[in-house]
């Protein structure tokens, strides 16, 4: 699998890339696995798969708790961050101090760092009032993918995902019809 990012291309060419003229849907699928095999399967039989594009869609946010937020560990937080920041300062002046490298400079500017990260970290602590006293990961995931292509290439996709599960392409055809009839005959139930 190769991807290219589009970082680097202006918003007009990225959005030229990402977009497909005229797109059908091939499928939707519960997984990104899923959906990369039927393009995977489509590439192996030689169909144009520069004219594909997986889309997430459903988007949620997972939050996962990793632990209590407490003074403490705000303090050592800000010491560490500020030791680091103090290290690479002092390493940088050291290194073009016109005197001659000093240790006594870079432990100097990792002391100062320390002090200043602790004391920023405890202020900006104070200033949120306790409103969120944990720490957590995030991560934006979809929960469907959908494989889409040009139109003109979308008839013989469906051919070729049929051939490879004819079962899932007998019920994602149900599902475009009942799709389709209900936006042709609004407030119908797909039962009947």
């Amino acid at each position: 699998m190769s991807t290219q990012p589009t970082r680097g291309l202006g918003p007009a060419a990225a959005a030229r890339i990402l977009s497909l003229e005229y797109p059908m849907s091939l499928g939707v699928h519960d997984t990104y696995a899923s959906a990369q095999k039927v393009v995977d399967y489509l590439s192996d039989h030689e169909f144009p798969v520069e004219n594909v594009l997986i889309v997430g869609t459903d988007l949620k946010q997972l939050e996962r708790v990793t632990g209590r937020l407490t003074r403490s560990r705000i303090l050592l937080g800000g010491l560490l961050s500020g030791a680091w920041l103090g290290l690479l300062i002092g390493l940088i002046f050291a290194l073009f101090d016109t005197s001659g490298f000093s240790w006594t400079s870079v432990v100097a500017t990792v002391v100062f760092g320390s002090v200043f990260g602790a004391i920023w970290a405890l202020v900006g602590y104070s200033l949120t009032g306790g409103q969120r006293d944990f720490t957590s990961v995030t991560q934006v995931v979809a929960t469907k993918y959908e494989v889409l292509t040009e139109h003109k290439h979308a008839t013989r996709g469906r051919e070729l995902i049929a051939e490879m599960d004819p079962m899932a392409a007998a019920q994602a055809e149900a599902q475009r019809a009942q799709e389709a009839a209900r936006r042709t005959h609004p407030g119908t139930s797909a039962t009947g």
